[in-house]
């Protein structure tokens, strides 16, 4: 759903009908059920806001949302796959909550793996470059449990390829590119428009996933064969291949209304 909204209200002003939601999802295989259980349990979490407009239900994006989508599209589009500008340098968060803070462990946890972050040791995170940590954990209330430095190894036994393997499941990530070439690179023949819409939330959601697991790591110390830049191209390919076909029967199927703009424009 966050994908969909992303390519096709981020930055637009509009917020989206249920029942065009609906029709849309179901071009993917998705349920009316789960289309509307998600859409409630995205406004509890604070992602979207209802507008209602006679009898129909409309969704658009909350502010919070608006950023987490335009983050995400900076790094599809922006800092891609492949990390061939590392300077040496890592940030380095360490934290300790209470036993008890389960629910704030998850989403401080979150976060960090979403900014790039592995766990280096328990209560050490690490990512490679310059992280503004503040940002990232913005609104959590747990800066005063944080500490962050800065700073790159001493070499031996910390080298770099050291705290990759440590700290990030390079094979998992390496596995995640592979399994995305295989699926992708022989897609079945789109039969219409309406297929394309389908196959571009597919596709986008495919590659975000993808791009949220994989921490950017400095390309020098990865194995030579690393597939990120192969996947990249081919995604970057698809992703063309589809636009047009599918923002045009988006117009055609999308019930829209103007609302105040959330977020940053794409």
């Amino acid at each position: 759903m966050l994908s969909f909204f992303g390519i096709h209200a981020l930055g637009q002003g509009t917020a989206l009908a249920t029942g065009s939601l609906i029709d849309i999802f179901a071009r993917a295989g998705i349920t009316e059920d789960a289309v509307r259980s998600t859409l409630t349990r995205m406004v509890n979490r604070g992602l979207l806001e209802r507008h209602r407009q006679g009898r129909k239900m409309y969704f658009g994006l909350t502010p919070r949302a608006a950023a987490v989508l335009q983050d995400g599209h900076d790094r599809i589009w922006r800092t891609g796959a492949v990390n061939r500008d590392w300077d040496g340098t890592w940030t380095l968060v360490g934290f300790s909550l209470p036993e008890a803070w389960g629910r704030e462990r998850h989403d401080l946890r979150s976060r960090l793996v979403w900014g790039g972050f592995g766990a280096l040791q328990n209560g050490l995170w690490v990512a490679p470059g310059t992280v503004d940590v503040l940002a990232l954990v913005e609104g959590l209330g747990l800066d005063a449990h944080l500490k962050v430095f800065r700073g790159a190894a001493a070499g031996e036994p910390t080298d770099a390829r050291t705290v990759l393997e440590t700290a990030f499941d390079i094979d998992d990530i390496s596995e995640g590119y592979h399994a995305f070439l295989e699926h992708w690179s022989h897609p079945v023949p789109a039969n219409g428009a309406i297929d394309d819409l389908a196959r571009q939330l597919l596709l986008h959601t495919d590659w975000l996933g993808l791009v949220r697991r994989d921490p950017h790591l400095p390309a020098e110390h990865l194995p030579a064969d690393w597939p990120a830049a192969r996947a990249e191209e081919l995604f970057q390919s698809l992703a063309h291949r589809y636009a047009g076909p599918a923002r045009r029967e988006a117009a055609r199927l999308l019930d829209t209304i103007a609302v105040p703009e959330a977020g940053a424009a794409r």
